[in-house]
């Protein structure tokens, strides 16, 4: 699936598919993890509530504080999966969105067997500019994620965009959690200026 082939996500979509991505090395890098790794980071869990039942292992997130200024910061995530994930990362970008943009967060998400997600919009100014894409890792059948209030079955290995700003929830009713990587794509037509976005490659 070329760049040209993939449409653009409108107000009204629920979700846009991205295709196939090849992430056998993110997948394996991600199975690789000790458990210890998934509690290194809790800031998005006790910043947004919705979130308190996943675990994260964030390889790079922007200060809130200083938006609109764009600080995108490594986490220690980055150590860990950065290696497998830029090339995924890449390839998605590749197909459907404008160069030249910057990824303003990049995450592997976990959600345990039984827990959920609560309906919620993403409110922050930098969620609404920017692109959230999703490649799910691992799932398992029962597990739905609601845009709007129809339930959707994500592929493993096969991208999508989600819009974000409809209301959005997740369950895991399966016996196996479920694994996200997941991350927030802001193009070139959304950076406040050549000065205020340092791109990740340059950290």
């Amino acid at each position: 699936m070329s760049a040209t082939e993939v449409r653009e996500l409108r107000a009204s979509d629920r979700t846009r598919d991205l295709g196939p991505v090849p992430c056998t090395p993110l997948l394996d890098a991600v199975r690789g993890l000790e458990e210890a790794a998934w509690s290194q980071s809790n800031y998005r869990q006790e910043s947004f509530n919705v979130h308190k039942s996943t675990l994260s292992i964030v390889l790079c997130f922007i200060d809130l504080d200083r938006w609109p200024s764009l600080e995108v910061v490594r986490e220690a995530g980055w150590d860990q999966l950065g290696e497998s994930a830029r090339p995924v990362m890449d390839s998605i970008i590749a197909r459907g969105y404008p160069a030249g943009g910057i990824v303003i967060r990049a995450m592997a998400v976990r959600l345990p067997a039984g827990a959920r997600i609560t309906p919620h919009v993403d409110e922050h100014e930098s969620l609404r500019v920017s692109h959230r894409i999703h490649l799910p890792l691992v799932t398992n059948p029962r597990v739905r994620f609601f845009i709007d209030g129809v339930p959707h079955r994500f592929e493993p290995g096969r991208a999508v965009e989600v819009n974000n700003q409809l209301s959005h929830s997740v369950m895991n009713d399966g016996q196996t959690a479920r694994v996200h990587f997941i991350f927030d794509y802001l193009p070139p037509a959304g950076l406040a200026g050549p000065s205020l976005a340092k791109s990740v490659a340059e950290r």
